[in-house]
């Protein structure tokens, strides 16, 4: 009697199984089909936004191109977490907010200057410990001390002279060992820019990491290569940063 039960239910787990799997794989289609036609009407259909759907590369492009960058970018700021409160600046759709940074830190204040950005984070990547402000780091960062600041993907939305006001601002709102991490790219070989509302692409490492050194004793800057982009990673503090000596998460080891 035993066996045969066991016998049903291996019978029975798999179907359902087969059944799930061929769920799963129309609903991988459709999701796909969803974002890519979102994706055309958001960026094929003038203006462009100021802001990119993150959910358009989880459910497509990742798959289509087996780009990573996206990730990327989330994964190199939390290596700075430090598991306090978190400042995200120009935070865009709140993908990184709520998937990358929510999860390691007691608090999250995310602002954009985009009301379709702060919608969309909103609608999308709400979290219970997380706050999406609309705010113009420009004129109206918001206030407090924070042990990370992130500005991911956004530093070459503003001018040479923004970018210094603007670090001067972040310097203040950090802790003492407080982190600043973030993302950019490298101007392309034409010297065009990548898009119509970037004000100013970085020209390699040395050129964004003179714009840290008046306001950090500690910078990281380093890069990553794919096929369709040239990215710049970077942080910044006046305490110990990831892969440092004196970082609490590393281990090191040399000849003395």
């Amino acid at each position: 009697m035993r066996n045969s039960m066991l016998r049903r239910l291996r019978f029975a787990k798999s179907v359902f199984e087969a059944l799930s799997q061929l769920e799963c794989r129309v609903a991988t289609w459709w999701a796909s089909r969803a974002h890519k036609r979102l994706l055309s009407v958001q960026w094929g259909i003038p203006p462009q936004p100021e802001h990119f759907d993150h959910n358009i590369d989880l459910f497509h492009s990742w798959l289509l191109t087996r780009n990573a960058l996206w990730v990327e970018r989330g994964t190199f700021g939390s290596l700075a977490l430090k598991g306090g409160s978190l400042l995200e600046l120009s935070c865009g759709d709140g993908f990184n907010a709520k998937n990358f940074y929510s999860l390691r830190s007691k608090h999250v204040i995310a602002c954009d200057f985009d009301p379709k950005a702060i919608k969309t984070a909103r609608t999308k990547n709400k979290a219970s410990n997380v706050d999406f402000v609309l705010a113009d780091i420009r004129t109206d960062m918001p206030k407090g001390v924070f042990d990370n600041v992130v500005w991911d993907a956004a530093i070459e939305h503003f001018t040479e002279e923004e970018i210094d006001s603007i670090l001067l601002n972040i310097r203040s709102r950090l802790t003492e060992t407080g982190i600043l991490s973030g993302y950019t790219i490298i101007e392309n070989m034409a010297g065009t820019k990548s898009l119509t509302h970037h004000e100013y692409e970085f020209k390699g490492k040395e050129d964004l990491l003179r714009f840290f050194k008046p306001h950090f004793r500690n910078i990281t800057v380093f890069e990553t290569r794919f096929p369709n982009r040239h990215n710049l990673y970077f942080w910044a503090s006046n305490g110990p940063v990831p892969f440092r000596s004196a970082w609490p998460d590393a281990l090191t080891s040399g000849a003395s």
